[in-house]
């Protein structure tokens, strides 16, 4: 899952973890990246948020942000997140068939 923290160092072009170089790397390569965010709705209410999933959208990341017309991940309320709920079949699905 996408957390709001890597979300914000993605989107800016900071790699300070393993992970995070490889993804950001996966942009420079034009590899296909689907990235399913898990962050409560105050955290997504934060004004770097919605410019992070701009930017890495615009980048041609499919990031799956449950936003009204769009499916995905639908933040949850602070402390009510179901992390067994979470929709894992969502990101799989958009996988590019090879």
């Amino acid at each position: 899952p996408l957390t709001s923290n890597s979300l914000n160092k993605w989107a800016a072009g900071i790699s300070d973890t393993l992970a995070l170089g490889l993804i950001t790397e996966g942009i420079g390569l034009g590899l296909p990246i689907v990235a399913l965010p898990h962050w409560n709705d105050a955290q997504g209410r934060h004004p770097a948020a919605a410019r992070s999933v701009a930017e890495l959208r615009a980048a041609g990341v499919a990031l799956l942000l449950g936003d009204g017309d769009a499916p995905g991940f639908v933040p949850h309320k602070p402390r009510h997140g179901d992390v067994h709920a979470y929709p894992w079949e969502l990101a799989l699905d958009a996988l590019p068939a090879s």
